[in-house]
């Protein structure tokens, strides 16, 4: 069909593609110039053509066969498929040409550039979307009124927004929601419509919620244009970072503040920072750059390997310390504890190191005193038993390998006690330290000088035979000899040496101290001022010395001990005067113990003390019993030196007296001259308080000690005994009977009573009453016998009308004879 010259220039002139369709047919019945350029088909090759060549899609031509799509016109976007079979997005639009509706015009606009431009747009806001959702922070976007025009999943997150504020937007709910979370913060949530400066530049704020969570909100200006269109926050936890910004401020507190010295050193080991603690340990010595390592020493030298060794603790998640010398810039050097430690990064690299230096100056010297007083001994400075005991283990160890004997020499200084109680304990220990002196100078560097403790000491001769222990000790008993001196006093110390010898007498130190212990005791015994080795059988005889210790300790509880008593005679008369109370024991299983075996052992055990008072205790009761049954005799008390000097001792003897209602004239204490000469103010003190008791003070063993004699003009002495040694060689030693007249005539003189001890025979007695003695004890008149025997004794004698003595029969030349009862 051909159309008018009008209507096709009109069409034609179109700029939109045109064509005119067969409303029937839909096949081309005009195609204009500009559909040429959008569909490809001319106008020649349009005519006929179907509309549905246009169609891309099934869709498309479902649209062309069914005519209600386009019964009053359509308008739509679409793609064409163009005539080289290309695909381009169109605007088409069908409608009717005229009322018949016979003719359909169809018209195409090209919007591919348009439909590109808007697909762009799309992916950049989509881009945006998921930027801002992306975003590790929390955003919000609000508008010029302060409504909330946008926010991310983090934003809801950081505010734990709940469900519902997320389906139903309330920008209200949201703001006091988050108000409602808030602690404190610098500003309100101000939705900023009341603000006048949109442009406002970047604020920030830290924001403390409920729960310990801290926020940092930043807010800048949004701007269009270079005009605020509205305002950005971003909100970011920073709960972890303040957290460790307050480390950090309380680290660098630590640092600066700390007594301890603190470097830092880099992953090389150079030191970049020191604390002024450390300063001040360093002495100001400049140390930035240095290894730290160079720093340190050990006791031995400079410590190059620190490094490694830190490094091996390290690297098993540990740490290094200990003790180290710190190098100052003075060249002194301080103790330090060191403990160093590793910094790592998340990869596990060595980022830094930390040095924690704590000064251990003055434990270092309190250790070391420590260790002084726990090896040395306080008084003499020489070693101790712990050193000495260290020492030896030492050399017994060695000895496994190379079979090195060694000697161990026990010394004691004899009569030590005298110089303590005469000149004062001060005195005695400048003496010790002269001994140590004089016997330190006698050793080899090898060998040990120990002081045991009091007055003994311990040598240990390193590689030494028994030959070579006998010439120390003789070396060590000459140098003794030699004269001390001191504030003037010269006086000598004797000492005496037990030895013993590693391994024949002991394979432990206890062993061997033990032995050359007994050896010692052994010269002791047999007089002192000697050396000896140990022999086996002196352990049997301590042995026995210990079993019969032992024994005595129990005997006075088991009822085994008793005492005895010696008559004293008037030679003339032959009445009994006095009684002698001695001690005897009688044990179950040793039989009848000697006075001579145990009272040296109890006196040298300290015993005695408790024997003495027992004694005293039985003896002041029986007199009162011979004096509640018509025989009154005074009882004689032997009193032991140690008992004499108690402080109590005179306190205990009035009560004694007192408990047993004995007058005191009845009571006579027996004392060796021994006793008086030592500490003699204070021993003359305690006789003239004994003596207005009203008991009788006897001298026993009289001319046996170094008598001074001015004593017995000084002291309230009503008795003398003349020892038995004198009497023994009566009448016929010359000297004896010499010194036995002295002593009586000496004794008539002062007004003294004189007793003859240990008279066994009748020449004896006759020699003593010549000499005109007047009074005698000992076997030749009776031995000691038990209180049973005596009291019978007396009772069948009877008492004379003064009451003062029991006769014995006389013979007749006027001595005392043996009386069988008496035996």
């Amino acid at each position: 069909m051909h159309f008018g010259p009008l209507l096709t220039s009109i069409l034609d002139g179109l700029q939109e593609a045109v064509w005119l369709l067969d409303a029937q047919t839909l096949k081309v019945v005009h195609a204009n110039a500009a559909s040429v350029s959008l569909t490809g088909y001319t106008p020649q090759q349009a005519q006929d053509q179907y509309v549905d060549v246009l169609c891309a899609s099934l869709v498309q031509k479902a649209f062309w066969q069914d005519s209600t799509n386009w019964v009053g016109g359509a308008k739509f976007l679409s793609e064409i498929c163009r005539a080289d079979g290309s695909l381009i997005a169109v605007e088409m639009g069908v409608r009717s040409v005229d009322e018949t509706s016979r003719w359909l015009m169809l018209t195409m606009l090209d919007r591919s550039e348009q439909l590109q431009h808007e697909s762009k747009l799309d992916m950049l806001l989509a881009e945006l979307r998921a930027t801002l959702e992306s975003a590790a922070d929390g955003m919000l976007v609000c508008d010029l009124r302060g409504g909330i025009r946008a926010f991310n999943h983090r934003f809801a997150d950081l505010w734990q927004l709940p469900e519902s504020l997320l389906v139903q937007r309330d920008d209200t709910a949201i703001f006091e929601h988050m108000q409602a979370q808030t602690v404190s913060s610098e500003s309100q949530f101000t939705l900023l419509q009341e603000t006048t400066d949109l442009s406002a530049p970047e604020t920030s704020e830290v924001l403390m919620l409920y729960g310990g969570r801290v926020l940092e909100r930043r807010s800048v200006p949004q701007l269009s244009r270079g005009v605020a269109i509205g305002r950005i926050y971003s909100y970011r936890d920073i709960t972890v970072e303040s957290c460790s910004a307050t480390e950090l401020r309380l680290a660098a507190r630590v640092f600066e503040s700390s007594m301890d010295g603190i470097f830092i050193a880099d992953s090389h080991g150079a030191i970049v920072q020191v604390n002024p603690a450390g300063v001040d340990l360093l002495h100001n010595k400049p140390v930035l750059g240095l290894a730290a390592w160079t720093l340190f020493e050990a006791d031995s030298g400079p410590v190059s390997d620190l490094l490694e060794l830190a490094a091996a603790r390290w690297d098993v998640g540990s740490f290094w310390e200990g003790n180290l010398w710190l190098k100052q810039s003075d060249g002194q050097r301080c103790a330090v504890w060191l403990s160093w430690v590793a910094l790592r990064d998340g990869y596990g690299r060595l980022v830094q190191s930390i040095g924690f230096m704590r000064d251990m100056t003055m434990q270092r010297s309190a250790q070391e005193q420590i260790e002084q007083l726990a090896y040395n001994d306080a008084l003499t400075g020489l070693p101790n038993r712990l050193s000495l005991s260290r020492h030896v283990q030492t050399a017994i160890t060695a000895a496994r390998f190379t079979q090195q004997p060694f000697s161990i020499l026990f010394l004691d200084l004899d009569r030590f006690k005298i110089i303590n109680d005469s000149l004062g304990h001060d005195f005695g220990d400048r003496v010790l330290k002269q001994v140590a002196q004089k016997l330190s100078g006698l050793l080899r560097p090898a060998d040990v000088l120990c002081r045991q403790g009091g007055d003994e000491f311990v040598l240990y001769l390193h590689d030494c035979t028994g030959e070579g222990a006998s010439a120390v000790a003789g070396r060590i008993l000459e140098e003794m000899r030699q004269p001390f001196m001191l504030d003037g006093l010269g006086f000598t110390v004797q000492c005496s040496i037990g030895a013993a010898q590693f391994p024949a007498d002991g394979l432990t130190l206890d062993e061997l101290i033990r032995q050359a212990d007994i050896a010692m005791y052994r010269v002791k015994e047999r007089g002192r001022g000697n050396f000896s080795f140990y022999q086996p059988q002196m352990s049997a005889g301590l042995l026995s010395r210990m079993r019969l210790e032992h024994a005595m300790r129990q005997a006075l509880d088991k009822g085994h001990m008793a005492v005895h008593f010696q008559p004293q005679v008037h030679i003339r008369s032959g009445r009994i005067v006095a009684a002698e109370a001695l001690l005897r024991w009688t044990d179950p299983e040793l039989g009848v113990i000697s006075p001579g075996a145990f009272i040296p052992l109890a006196e040298e055990s300290g015993y005695v003390v408790a024997l003495d008072a027992w004694v005293l205790e039985q003896s002041v009761r029986e007199a009162a019993h011979w004096l509640a049954m018509g025989s009154p005799v005074r009882v004689s008390v032997n009193v032991s030196a140690l008992e004499f000097r108690q402080p109590d001792f005179v306190d205990r003897l009035t009560h004694v007296l007192e408990s047993s209602a004995l007058p005191a004239q009845w009571l006579e204490l027996e004392l060796t001259e021994s006793i008086l000469l030592q500490d003699a103010q204070e021993m003359a003190l305690r006789v003239h308080q004994i003596a207005q008791l009203g008991v009788g003070l006897v001298i026993d063993d009289f001319g046996t000690g170094y008598s001074s004699l001015a004593y017995l003009k000084k002291l309230p002495i009503s008795k003398i005994k003349i020892d038995q040694s004198f009497v023994r060689g009566l009448p016929h030693d010359a000297g004896d009977k010499a010194i036995v007249g002295a002593i009586i005539s000496m004794g008539r003189a002062l007004g003294v009573e004189l007793v003859a001890e240990g008279v066994e025979t009748q020449a004896q007695c006759e020699a003593i009453a010549q000499l005109q003695g007047d009074y005698f004890q000992g076997y030749l008149c009776s031995p000691a016998v038990p209180a049973e025997q005596f009291r019978l004794r007396l009772t069948q004698g009877g008492a004379e009308e003064s009451a003062d003595a029991v006769s014995f029969l006389p013979n007749n030349d006027g001595c005392a004879l043996q009386t069988p009862g008496l035996q």
